[in-house]
């Protein structure tokens, strides 16, 4: 597909890419906002129409209709709950519970807009089911030291030109940057935990808001992350991973997975 955008499935009805982080699912307001998925996809197949969106930050797989009637199909099963939806993030903090539900009402936090929040008076019924991949520990920095010492032994003694003299600054190894790197010496890291999500309802920035309100925040989300969770990533780590659409119009059901790239 033009401009590099994956495509991950096409027939005569329905297609599906694979978004990449920081491209708009469809076009925002003014000129710089034009460039988006939709765009693109429409580029090579004009007939594609708009089914749902990804935020502009969230990676992953993304439906387009041909045509108005499977738009009209897709949007049905959407809204119906009968799509298969699983997301795939990295979060602050080591979660608890191997699996558990986040019910908590949403509304737009006008002042501060794109903003959500939750708001038990207002707010629409929003729930997501939550469950946990793998957990990793971070590396404090007595330990980050230990250990940076320890490579740094480990690669001397093999005879691989790191030098001994390399040192910890600002929780990152300093001393020769080359050498450091090739160690394979850990850097200083939060603790994080990578789960799998999946959104019963799909209000904006669902996701986002319910792992910020339980207090484990997506990772380089630079809307909703405090300072030590922004940091610990170069992107939001919210990927789309898996979709189950079913069968409409004379089109069997389709399941697709993308792996995340983080």
């Amino acid at each position: 597909m033009s401009n590099a955008l994956p495509l991950m499935h096409v027939d005569a009805q329905r297609i599906v890419i694979n978004k990449p982080a920081g491209l708009l699912a469809v076009p925002g307001r003014g000129e710089d906002k034009q460039d988006c998925a939709w765009a693109r996809v429409q580029a090579v197949y004009p007939d594609a129409l708009v089914v749902h969106r990804l935020d502009q930050a969230t990676s992953g797989l993304l439906v387009f209709a041909r045509g108005e009637a499977m738009q009209r199909a897709l949007s049905a099963a959407f809204a119906q709950r009968q799509v298969d939806k699983r997301y795939e993030a990295v979060v602050h903090g080591l979660v608890a519970q191997e699996q558990f539900e986040i019910d908590l009402p949403l509304i737009a936090d006008w002042p501060h807009r794109p903003r959500q929040k939750v708001d038990h008076e207002h707010g629409k019924p929003s729930l997501t089911r939550v469950r946990v991949v793998s957990r990793h520990p971070g590396l404090r920095a007595g330990h980050l030291a230990d250990h940076t010492a320890e490579h740094i032994a480990d690669h001397h003694a093999a005879g691989d030109g790191v030098s001994p003299m390399a040192t910890v600054a600002d929780g990152h190894a300093s001393g020769n940057s080359a050498a450091s790197a090739s160690s394979g010496a850990p850097a200083a890291s939060a603790d994080r935990t990578r789960l799998w999500l999946e959104p019963v309802t799909g209000r904006s920035h669902q996701l986002r808001v319910h792992l910020l309100a339980v207090g484990h925040p997506i990772l380089g989300d630079a809307l909703y992350a405090p300072p030590d969770a922004l940091s610990q990533a170069p992107r939001l780590l919210l990927h789309a991973r898996d979709l189950t659409l079913p069968p409409l119009l004379g089109e069997a059901a389709l399941t697709l997975h993308s792996p995340a790239d983080f």
